[in-house]
């Protein structure tokens, strides 16, 4: 499971931040998967009690947005969900598929009070 690593870097990189931005009480922190990511939000939630246990963000809470895989028909050009419609496009059932989004792993927001 390399998402505990993934989830250390996070929990790193945001306590850089705030340190670095005098940002003294994070409410929140909102990540962004992709449904396409190698990073599954499952085990992103479960392995964040641990990643920030003893940190300062040990009181923080996790939120996770799932960004939809998109791709892009090479036939028709229209846009649709790949993992919806199993990689094949349902308007001309085309295979020549671009994929425009859904990799992503990102941290989106951090939520101060």
């Amino acid at each position: 499971m390399h998402e505990l690593g993934v989830v250390i870097k996070v929990v790193k990189t945001v306590e850089n931040f705030a340190k670095s931005n005098g940002v003294t009480n994070i409410d929140t922190i909102v990540l962004q998967i992709g449904q396409l990511s190698s990073m599954i939000p499952r085990y992103i939630e479960a392995c964040y009690p641990a990643a920030v246990d003893g940190t300062t963000l040990e009181n923080t809470k996790l939120e996770i947005e799932i960004l939809p895989a998109n791709g892009m028909c090479g036939n028709c050009r229209n846009v649709f969900n790949l993992v919806e419609n199993k990689y094949c496009c349902p308007y001309c059932s085309g295979e020549d598929i671009e994929i425009l989004s859904g990799k992503e792993f990102m941290i989106k927001e951090i939520v101060a009070y």
